[in-house]
């Protein structure tokens, strides 16, 4: 945790290191509140904390309506964010990463997604591309890939759904056939972030037989000889990072660009799922802060029948409710974050149940907070319509919220 304590310090602009000052007294000041999301860190936790919300303040707030109205996708304030260390977050130092544990991890990606959701949500994806080839690939591939990707000067993407092989994973029917030197993939996949801007993309198919085991997992570079990009999507949300197609015919891939071994694709894509819904939920929480928080300032500041908002019993009720569920959210997120630390035996089940919980309840926390904004908050010139919109795919994407109350109680009736 050291090395971006250390990245920050020598690399942050003298303005940034100010903000992160304010906002670490400005989270001192709430720590007796139920707001105060430095309850239960360490001091370095709380400056990491710090300084990913005094870069989200500073970078990602200002622009975050923007870059959703005009569906732009920030490239350069990501790149900004790399050299804080945010582009590998949980990737080892020798590469270019940061070297932190996945509970350090939620934190900084809570701050970021106060200042804006769907950048941040990008940000966790491409963390987990960097993850997956740190932790499978083999060291000519670490050190090929790694140094870019970190740095973000190349971004990555992760590929597993197909149109149709959703919540079915182990369905997928795009295929890799070995001929000589080369891998040929053929297929498609779908809702793919970063699709035709990122510059790696790991490609999950089927080099064997049908289920899990004849799955395989491929490094797959933009420019390769059949690779190529459906239309940009129109979304509700997560506007501020292009989602497409990507689209594999006689797709040549080298051999050396298989991750792992063949057959481990499956694996592979499932351990960097359980990291991935810790990941989201964690922007969900952020989401969720920034939504109360809101809430708490217009309704101090709106009045109705001669008073205040806030004065109302109704909304001093509704503002306990929004706070006490993002409290037991954020708790199980950090529960299970620690517990994928510790490398612990039921991760992927506490994973599903905080993915569950966080992502519905914070979802509703936004919600409410819109509708204490009341017709305020369904105008675009609030920003609570975004965090609502933003948050509310974390439901499906990762794994869908019904396929994870499956996981869990799967695991509730093999006892």
């Amino acid at each position: 945790m050291a090395s971006l304590l250390t990245i920050a310090a020598r690399r942050a602009p003298a303005r940034l290191g100010r903000v992160a000052s304010i906002v670490s007294s400005q989270i001192r000041h709430r720590s007796t509140t139920p707001l105060d999301p430095s309850i239960g860190l360490t001091d370095d936790q709380k400056e990491l904390q710090s300084l990913a919300r005094a870069f989200a303040d500073k970078e990602f707030a200002p622009k975050m309506q923007e870059w959703d109205e005009n569906q732009h996708f920030p490239v350069d304030v990501l790149r900004r964010g790399a050299e804080l260390g945010f582009g590998g977050l949980y990737t080892r130092e020798d590469v270019g990463g940061s070297g932190l544990g996945r509970l350090d991890t939620s934190v900084v990606f809570e701050a970021l997604a106060t200042g804006d959701v769907s950048t941040t949500a990008y940000i966790t994806l491409h963390n987990m591309c960097s993850w997956m080839i740190d932790q499978f690939g083999n060291e000519e591939q670490r050190q090929r890939y790694l140094p870019q990707i970190t740095s973000m000067e190349r971004l990555a993407s992760y590929c597993l759904t197909e149109p149709g092989a959703g919540s079915d994973a182990a369905g997928l029917s795009t295929t890799a056939v070995k001929k000589g030197s080369h891998y040929v993939l053929n297929g498609s996949k779908a809702f793919i972030s970063g699709g035709g801007a990122s510059d790696v993309y790991l490609i999950i198919a089927r080099t064997g037989g049908p289920g899990p085991k004849g799955v395989s997992c491929f490094i797959v570079e933009k420019g390769f000889k059949g690779l190529s990009f459906g239309k940009k999507e129109t979304k509700l949300g997560w506007n501020s990072q292009p989602t497409t197609a990507v689209i594999m015919e006689d797709c040549e891939v080298p051999v050396e660009n298989l991750l792992g071994a063949e057959g481990q694709g499956f694996s592979i894509a499932m351990k960097g799922l359980n990291g991935s819904r810790i990941n989201i939920a964690s922007c969900s929480l952020g989401a969720a802060q920034a939504s109360i928080e809101a809430a708490i300032e217009h309704t101090k500041v709106r009045k109705q029948f001669g008073q205040a908002l806030a004065d109302f019993q109704n909304v001093q009720f509704k503002l306990a409710d929004m706070s006490t569920s993002l409290l037991s959210s954020r708790l199980m997120v950090r529960q299970a974050a620690t517990m994928l630390d510790q490398n612990h035996p039921n991760t992927a089940i506490f994973s599903a149940m905080a993915k569950v919980h966080a992502t519905d309840e914070c979802f509703k926390i936004c919600d409410d907070s819109l509708q204490l904004h009341g017709g305020y908050g369904y105008l675009k010139d609030y920003k609570i319509n975004v965090y609502f919109r933003d948050s509310r795919v974390h439901r499906i994407l990762g794994g869908a919220n019904e396929v994870m109350r499956l996981v869990t109680s799967r695991a509730l009736l093999s006892e």
